[in-house]
């Protein structure tokens, strides 16, 4: 009985960690959900970290829980989890995220996180708890997405500029300026609703481990439900300048018929994996969209290497975030 005051507190620590990591996956993911719209001057900066933060809350309205359900119960198996393998995923996650941001990658808090969850739990008991279907689903849609999003974003400019071919450039301009406050918020809408819930999962996950809530539970406790939309919400809000530079500048030059086009096939991918329950990346989703755009406008137009350096963050993410949590799970043996 002496030991339920302590395991109580280390529960709540490793909550308010994931509140911290959620904070964070706004924060860092802000750019995807602004970028175009910033770099296109259609909002202000300190406009269009509010106007984000708000669809991602409202997703809360919008989307089933499918992708908590595959982070709490379709990664690993929740009986092999503990504080231990919470712990070492958590920090194994904010640690990558807080060195991308620095250096203004856009890597993918999606993997960072199940990259750290696979990595406690090989440490603690090997590779047999993991369940090998949601691991792969997982994994398919780091190639899934990106090319997804380069397809759509791709023919959504192609059908703009065959539909729009006999209208005067800057009635372009005018009208998509309009349009792209649509995309961007159903993009924003799709990224709350996606990441949102990857932190949610991860808490279930904590809970039930901890005896807390019941494994044969079919939906987390609403108070981690709200408590996740608001910390996302919130660090989208805070935002990732370094980041946003990256991907609404570097990458290719952007006017408002690109940036609508980039985020509504973003926005489409996204909607289409949350239904899946798939818990993909916000960021490779736009990253890959902004490239289709880019090189219907112009292949010489979007800088190829800087996109590589990208998709070689993208390959490294799981297995860093993995390392660096089965590092910190084995630290976490020692501190509680």
């Amino acid at each position: 009985m002496e030991t339920v005051p302590t395991a109580l507190w280390v529960v709540v620590m490793l909550v308010v960690l994931a509140l911290l990591f959620d904070f964070m996956n706004g924060f860092h993911d802000a750019a995807n959900s602004i970028a175009t719209v910033v770099s296109t001057g259609v909002l202000k900066p300190q406009h269009a970290v509010v106007f984000a933060a708000f669809f991602n809350v409202v997703a809360i309205l919008v989307f089933q829980l499918k992708v908590a359900a595959t982070v709490g119960k379709g990664i690993v198996e929740p009986g092999i989890v503990d504080q231990h393998v919470v712990f070492g995923a958590l920090i194994g996650a904010i640690a990558w995220n807080v060195i991308t941001w620095w250096y203004g990658i856009p890597s993918s808090s999606s993997h960072a996180l199940i990259g750290g969850i696979v990595g406690a739990t090989v440490a603690k008991a090997g590779t047999g708890p993991l369940i090998g279907s949601g691991v792969f689903k997982t994994v398919l849609f780091i190639f899934v997405s990106p090319v997804m999003g380069f397809l759509l974003g791709a023919l959504m400019m192609v059908a703009v500029a065959w539909i729009f071919r006999r209208t005067s450039p800057l009635r372009v301009d005018n009208w998509f300026r309009r349009l792209q406050l649509v995309s961007a918020g159903l993009y924003s809408l799709g990224h709350g609703g996606n990441d949102a819930q990857k932190t949610i999962g991860i808490i279930w996950l904590l809970l039930i481990a901890s005896g807390y809530t019941s494994a044969a539970s079919t939906a987390p406790p609403m108070w981690t439900i709200w408590s996740c939309y608001i910390a996302i919400g919130l660090g989208t809000m805070f935002g990732g300048w370094r980041i946003v530079k990256t991907m609404g500048q570097r990458i290719t030059k952007l006017k408002p018929v690109g940036g609508f086009c980039a985020e509504t096939g973003g926005a489409v991918t996204l909607f289409v994996a949350t239904g899946l329950g798939v818990p993909v990346s916000t960021t490779h989703t736009i990253t890959g969209a902004i490239f289709g755009v880019g090189s219907v406008r112009n292949a010489s137009a979007v800088r190829w290497g800087l996109a590589g350096n990208i998709v070689l963050a993208w390959i490294v993410t799981i297995p860093a975030t993995a390392f660096i949590a089965a590092v910190f799970y084995g630290l976490s043996l020692l501190l509680f």
